[in-house]
């Protein structure tokens, strides 16, 4: 299968192509995608420009056909789309399937919202004027998306763009082009004018700063490292562009004595092991009360080494592999240093299985302080480690000695210690009694300080970044 870029309406090759590989048996090619040159995202970007009036003036109702046409596709394709999202990102098949149906949801919901879009009219302090407040859209948006939601997270970007009229210029990460691939092949179905929606495969350090860079763009929402936001940020301010962010996570997950244990362990397992742990919004940080720690850490250790580790599309697999070689490398360095440090490591081991794929054990790390690498920097995938404190006052503070701050919880009986960590733990979602991971698709996502700039993604709150605010008078 050959995934070429999307570019004017037309299927286009590039000069060559890189090799779409299965972590879960890498002798598995999944199928050979374009590898992109600037020449060919500056193309791009020109075509979605000269697109963008005529999509701008386009109905809601001509914006709802076509984003419920897809959210419409995806739900009827699921099982199939979710297989291919397993085969080429990892996912175990039940947690691909339902990444793949939240990308329906999405396009379904940002459907609605193209016949929701309203303004208001106000009275003005003159007599005889009236005040009309309205919400236009930017133009050319360049959305840049990760490997580990390959469907869910470029359908976040690209619906909410469409909805309020924006042209849309998309650059998939280069490890997962084939759930991209058929997104985009969907939208080439939708009804859309030629140009509204682009993709361009390729290497991100190439056509990345071709897409930031250019004055025909008039946003960036991108999902990714702390170090590659920091840079878009910096190119979007030198050129008074629009940015979105969201970058990473270093998660807290308190258990205070008085938790239900099964409870606690089964919402931190969730949150630390399921998706092998590549997730932003993963537990990596378990920050447990000294009453309640012993017995949590050995049912949780129970727990992770009971979990199934086996290739994505494995019957009964319950955990898949690791993205790839360099992730791999990556986790198992951060183990290294962790016992380096003087944590207690169990698990955190290369896995074999029947085919050759990054394969490790989940990874509990305890005997930790919170000023530890293993607890200041982002592993992204399935190590989790353990701090003990004294009390709740010291969880919190725990908790918010960070400088991310995406997702946090707390599993607890108190109400007084449950309302009291959601109005101060920071963090721009919090989790009661429930997993760090897992939100819904229709109200707002993302964090604080190092974690997230600019306005929030999915939900009503996507029009703030999709968006610019217009006020007109009128003598009447």
């Amino acid at each position: 299968m050959e995934y070429r870029n999307y570019i004017g309406g037309e299927w286009v090759e590039a000069a060559s192509s890189t090799p779409n590989v299965n972590p879960s048996d890498i002798s598995d090619i999944i199928g050979h995608a374009a590898k992109s040159d600037a020449a060919m995202m500056q193309a791009a970007i020109e075509v979605a420009h000269t697109s963008a009036p005529k999509w701008a003036a386009s109905t809601p109702q001509q914006r709802f056909d076509a984003l419920d046409f897809v959210g419409t596709e995806i739900l009827a394709r699921k099982g199939e789309l979710g297989r291919l999202l397993a085969r080429e990102e990892g996912k175990i098949l039940p947690e691909a399937v339902g990444e793949v149906a939240r990308a329906g949801q999405i396009f379904k919901f940002f459907a609605g919202e193209a016949l929701r879009q309203t303004g208001d009219r106000l009275a003005s302090v003159r007599p005889g004027v009236e005040v009309d407040v309205t919400r236009q859209p930017l133009g050319v948006v360049g959305l840049i998306t990760p490997w580990n939601f390959p469907i869910a997270i470029p359908a976040w970007k690209i619906a909410p763009a469409l909805a309020h009229g924006n042209t849309v210029v998309l650059k998939p990460a280069d490890l997962v082009p084939a759930s991209a691939h058929a997104l985009i092949e969907i939208l080439s179905r939708a009804g859309l004018p030629a140009g509204v929606i682009n993709v361009v495969f390729g290497r991100g350090s190439e056509l990345g700063p071709v897409l930031t860079g250019s004055a025909k763009v008039a946003g960036i929402s991108f999902t990714g490292s702390v170090g590659t936001g920091r840079g878009i940020a910096a190119t979007c301010g030198a050129n008074l562009k629009k940015c979105q962010l969201e970058m990473g996570g270093k998660n807290p997950m308190v258990v205070l004595d008085d938790a239900d244990l099964d409870l606690a362990v089964e919402a931190s397992l969730n949150g630390a092991f399921y998706s092998t742990g590549q997730r932003c919004t993963a537990s990596s940080r378990l920050i447990v009360t000294e009453g309640i720690h012993d017995r949590f850490v050995a049912a949780l250790a129970d727990r992770a080494k009971a979990l199934k580790v086996g290739p994505a599309l494995g019957t009964g697999s319950q955990m898949g592999p690791v993205v790839d070689e360099k992730q791999m490398a990556q986790n198992m360095r951060y183990i290294d240093i962790a016992r380096d440090e003087g944590g207690t490591v169990t698990g955190g081991e290369r896995l074999n299985a029947a085919t050759e794929g990054w394969f490790m054990a989940p990874a509990l790390v305890t005997d930790t302080t919170n000023s530890m690498r293993i607890n200041r920097e982002e592993v992204f995938g399935p190590v989790a480690s353990v701090i003990r404190v004294k009390d709740y006052d010291e969880a919190l503070n725990v908790a918010n000695d960070t400088e991310f701050g995406l997702s946090a919880g707390i599993c607890t009986a108190s109400l007084k210690h449950a309302h009291h960590f959601r109005a101060n733990a920071q963090a721009g979602m919090v989790m009661v009694n429930l997993p760090t991971a897992g939100v819904d698709y229709h109200v707002p996502f993302g964090g604080t300080k190092g974690s997230s700039f600019g306005p929030r993604e999915q939900g009503r709150h996507a029009a703030e970044f999709y968006t610019t605010v217009k006020t007109a008078y009128l003598m009447a």
